[in-house]
C-alpha cells in the first residue's frame, strides 16, 4: 500500500505477510488433518478385499477430485459474477481459485495413475474420465494464459470470465463421464465408493476429504489476498501515470 504525505513525501507500506489468525488457526488445521490422514491411510486402515493396498490412494485421490469440482465452481461463480457486476472481487477469486484448481486437478491426475498401474496394469489409458481430466486440466491452464495475457483490465477480465465458463462446460462431462460411456474407472458418485467402504475406511474417506477442503481454503485465501495487491498497485500505478500525462498536458498561464 502507498500513501501519500503531505505534497510530496509518500510512504511505502509492506506486508511481511498474507496470514491473519483465520487462516493460521485453518492452516494448523489443515496440517493435523494431513497428518491424521497419512497415519488411517497408511497405518490403521486395513487392506480392501478386491483393490488391496492400492485402495490407500483413494483416501487423496478422491478428496482432491472433489476439491478440483469446487475450486472450478467457484472461477464459474467468479465470472459470472464479474461479468454480471463488474466486481473485481469476483474476478480475483475466480483466478485464484482456478490456480488451485488446476493443482488439484494434477494432484487428481497422478494418483489416478498412481491407481491405475496396480489395478489396470498401466499409468494411462485414453478411457472417457481420464481423457475428459486432462482436457479440464489443458483448458484452466489455458484461463490462466488468458489472464496473464497484457491488455487492458477490462478486456482482460472479460475474455477470462468468458473463457472459464466456457472450460468450466467440461466439468459435468468429467463428473458424468463414467455413466455416458463405457468406462474402466470407478462409478461417478460417491455414495458408490462408499457402498465398498465401511468403518474405519470410510471414516478415513470422510476426513480426507474435509483436509483437502481446508488446504484447498487456505491457499485460495492467500493466493487471493496477493492478487488483490496486486491489483490495487497496478490501480494505482495507472491512476499515477493518468494524473502525470494529465500534468504534462497542462499549459502553464
Amino acid at each position: 500500500m502507498i500513501e501519500s504525505v503531505g505534497q510530496s513525501e509518500r510512504v511505502t507500506v509492506v506486508a511481511e505477510h498474507t496470514g491473519s489468525p483465520f487462516t493460521r488457526v485453518l492452516g494448523g488445521v489443515a496440517l493435523a488433518g494431513l497428518a491424521l490422514v497419512a497415519y488411517l491411510g497408511l497405518v490403521a486402515t486395513p487392506r480392501e478385499v478386491i483393490m488391496g493396498d492400492a485402495v490407500r490412494i483413494l483416501y487423496v485421490h478422491v478428496p482432491v477430485a472433489i476439491g478440483m469440482y469446487v475450486a472450478f465452481s467457484v472461477t464459474a461463480l467468479g465470472s459470472v459474477l464479474w461479468l454480471w457486476r463488474r466486481s473485481v472481487f469476483w474476478d480475483v477469486a475466480a483466478g485464484a481459485s482456478a490456480e488451485v484448481g488446476v493443482l488439484y486437478t494434477g494432484l487428481t491426475l497422478v494418483t489416478g495413475m498412481l491407481w491405475g498401474r496396480p489395478t489396470w496394469g498401466v499409468y494411462w489409458v485414453w478411457d472417457a474420465r481420464l481423457t475428459s481430466t486432462a482436457l479440464l486440466f489443458l483448458m484452466f491452464v489455458g484461463y490462466l494464459a488468458v489472464r496473464g495475457i497484457p491488455a487492458e483490465r477490462s478486456v482482460r477480465n472479460r475474455r477470462a470470465a468468458v473463457v472459464g465458463l466456457v472450460a468450466f462446460v467440461d466439468v459435468p462431462v468429467v463428473h458424468y463421464s463414467v455413466d455416458w460411456w463405457r468406462s474402466l474407472h470407478q462409478p461417478a458418485t460417491i455414495s458408490k465408493i462408499d457402498a465398498e467402504l465401511d468403518g474405519l475406511m470410510l471414516f478415513t474417506l470422510v476426513v480426507g476429504i474435509a483436509t483437502f477442503a481446508a488446504i484447498y481454503l487456505w491457499l485460495v485465501v492467500h493466493r487471493f489476498r496477493v492478487a488483490w495487491l496486486e491489483e490495487q498497485l497496478d490501480a494505482h500505478e495507472l491512476a499515477e501515470a493518468v494524473a502525470e500525462r494529465r500534468a504534462e498536458a497542462q499549459v502553464p498561464a
